[in-house]
């Protein structure tokens, strides 16, 4: 299974034969200049909820690519109306789709489309793909519904937000990274704006005394998730 960084919260996952988008946010973001928006290709967009930052590319790539946008209800009318047919609308719980199943699960954040739509609630993903679950939080803060997940799963790898003050910071998102029973997280939704800057060495050290591995790809950077 392979990962691909866009920034921000925007990543690829490529499993099964399939590529799976995630949060597009791209040609607004400067720090993700020189990816190549023409070239991405994707067979499902996932959305975790409205904000700007979450959704900037949605109708550009769902209209490039063709895919599914599978999304929170609201946000899934609200992309019916920007002209998107090949829409899932979705609340939590689970469905399965041909690739294997999904399920929406809690999160702590707010969600608003960039015109003031609202945008239902905040959501995060837990993907079953290669034999592996995949946990993508979305923008969340730490919250006891996490604990859940390890009754349910044997979480693979988390996809965390570690930037702080929208989202966890990388102390939270250690804690997060326990309530799920995870050792391989990926941090997301960090350094992109002043109030988001971490010190990645710091966190990356963090993690690693607690037995943790936390990865942090540059942007455009491919790597495998084993």
């Amino acid at each position: 299974m392979k990962f691909t960084y866009y920034g921000h919260s925007s990543f690829l996952l490529e499993a099964d034969g399939k590529k799976f988008l995630f949060d597009p946010f791209i040609t607004q973001n400067p720090l993700a200049s020189a990816i190549d928006v023409k070239a991405i290709e994707a067979d499902y967009i996932f959305i975790s909820h409205g904000h700007f930052d979450h959704t900037g590319d949605l109708v550009l790539l769902a209209n490039q690519t063709g895919a599914k946008v599978i999304a929170q209800a609201e946000v899934a009318q609200w992309a019916g109306k920007q002209g998107l047919t090949n829409l899932h609308a979705m609340n939590y719980g689970s469905y399965k789709f041909d690739f294997g199943k999904v399920r929406m699960v809690w999160a702590t954040h707010s969600s608003a489309l960039g015109d003031g739509t609202y945008g239902g609630n905040p959501a995060g993903y837990v993907l079953e793909l290669e034999g592996k679950s995949i946990y993508f939080a979305g923008d969340t803060s730490l919250n006891m519904d996490m604990k859940l997940l390890a009754e349910l799963y044997k979480l693979d790898y988390a996809i965390l937000p570690i930037g702080g003050n929208y989202t966890m910071d990388p102390d939270d998102a250690l804690i997060a990274a326990k309530f799920v029973n995870v050792d391989r997280i990926v941090g997301v939704h960090y350094n992109t704006m002043a109030e988001i800057t971490i010190d990645t060495e710091a966190a990356v050290a963090k993690f690693a005394r607690e037995n943790k591995q936390l990865f942090l790809p540059a942007i455009g950077e491919t790597i495998e998730l084993s």
